[in-house]
């Protein structure tokens, strides 16, 4: 009985109730393995001296242990499900469906998955966005884990894990996370939702660039991405509604303007008509003239598999600009939020119409491409202060002397 040393580890043997115990330290130092011995000593004393207490308050002969709260209780009142032991319907019912609840990984490839190749069918990009930021948390240590116990704690300890990314990729498996603990929620599956907070530094999409860095950024472009930027910043059209613009969709006007056609998008909105602005009518013309006036066919045509300018080309481009510009680094979509926010000052407020042009199937998505600064916010102002002044007349004006009479001091 005592310690004894096997291969390298120390083992610890004694008899406890007419049962040998016999269990590795798992350790090399003779001290450290009897320190172990005496806490399992204790620690079935402290479980005889707790049985012997129950048994007396139960007035039962003999005790059990529940399986779920590990609360001792009377024989007389066992429920055994599954080969376990539960003091009541309620400790076998949480212990079932925690044994039924899924893990992430479960949950994402038998449930997340499916739902998103069904309900984005439409959608290929962010049908691929969804499977690598599903992939990115199967291979996470969240992927064992049940989805009840998951915490907002454990987001953050999936960005520690992926912190060699960057922020913006970081966030690819947080949103996925996200999404997947929501709908796990709204089906029925968690009781409570999760919150989710993405990495801080991701590369935002609301900057707005001003008319010099406009300028100079689409100077320092090369063909095709300069014309296809132009389009973006002058439309407010999406990359990829620019990209696959076919002749077919563009209707030249005589001298001026003209239309261009989207008839494939995101969603029902996203097909639209829009009017040219004046430059874009320009530099279509001369592009319609250089490709010798096709009546069909793509606008950017390119030797890609697809046939015409693809995202990688963009980005490669897009990278060369920003280099010789020297503009502040901005991703390619800012030029549509940049559009966006240029017209929704000419819209002045009119946020259904800026959404039809946008191509928003609702007018709450089309708030966060609009970012009005501070002068427009003025102008607003001076509107209604304009418009207040007709309506009172010289009313206004008098009451206006008189204010600052009050204010200014005596002469």
């Amino acid at each position: 009985m005592g310690i004894y040393k096997r291969g390298g580890y120390y083992w610890y043997r004694f008899m406890w109730q007419g049962e040998r115990i016999c269990e590795s330290t798992k350790q090399g130092n003779d001290k450290v393995a009897r320190k172990m011995e005496s806490t399992h000593r204790a620690r079935l004393a402290s479980k005889q001296t707790e049985e012997a207490a129950a048994r007396e308050r139960l007035g039962c002969a003999e005790v059990l242990v529940c399986a779920e709260c590990e609360e001792l209780f009377n024989a007389d009142k066992v429920l055994r499900r599954d080969g376990n032991t539960f003091c009541g319907t309620k400790c076998a019912g949480v212990w079932g469906k925690a044994r039924s609840m899924p893990t992430l990984q479960g949950f994402l490839d038998e449930r997340f998955i499916p739902d998103v190749l069904v309900t984005h069918k439409a959608k290929a990009k962010t049908v691929q966005y969804y499977r690598q930021g599903a992939a990115m948390l199967n291979r996470s240590a969240l992927a064992g884990l049940r989805l009840d116990e998951l915490t907002g704690e454990h987001a953050g300890r999936f960005a520690g894990e992926y912190s060699r990314l960057s922020p913006s990729g970081i966030n690819q498996g947080l949103r996925t996370l996200r999404r997947a603990l929501n709908l796990a929620y709204q089906w029925g599956v968690i009781e409570r939702p999760v919150r989710v907070e993405l990495a801080k530094g991701e590369v935002q999409r609301d900057r707005v660039l001003n008319t010099a860095e406009l300028d100079a950024y689409l100077y320092a472009c090369p063909q095709p991405w300069r014309d296809a930027a132009m389009i973006i910043a002058e439309e407010g059209m999406r990359p990829g509604e620019v990209f696959v613009l076919r002749w077919e969709h563009i209707l030249m006007g005589e001298e001026d303007g003209g239309w261009i056609r989207v008839v494939d998008g995101k969603s029902r909105a996203a097909r639209r008509l829009l009017p040219m602005t004046p430059q874009v009518s320009e530099m279509l013309k001369a592009r319609h003239k250089g490709q010798d006036s096709p009546a069909e066919g793509w606008v950017f045509p390119s030797g890609s598999n697809s046939g015409h300018l693809e995202v990688q080309t963009a980005k490669r481009q897009h990278a060369t600009a920003l280099k010789e510009s020297k503009v502040q680094a901005f991703v390619p979509y800012v030029l549509r939020h940049t559009a966006l926010t240029n017209i929704g000052k000419a819209a002045r407020g009119d946020v259904f119409a800026l959404a039809k042009i946008a191509g928003h199937s609702s007018i709450t998505i089309t708030q966060k491409y609009v970012h009005p600064q501070a002068e427009t916010i003025d102008e607003v102002f001076a509107r209604l202060t304009a418009g207040e002044e007709e309506k009172g007349g010289t009313k206004l004006v008098q009451n206006q002397k008189e204010s600052e009479a009050r204010l200014l001091p005596p002469e």
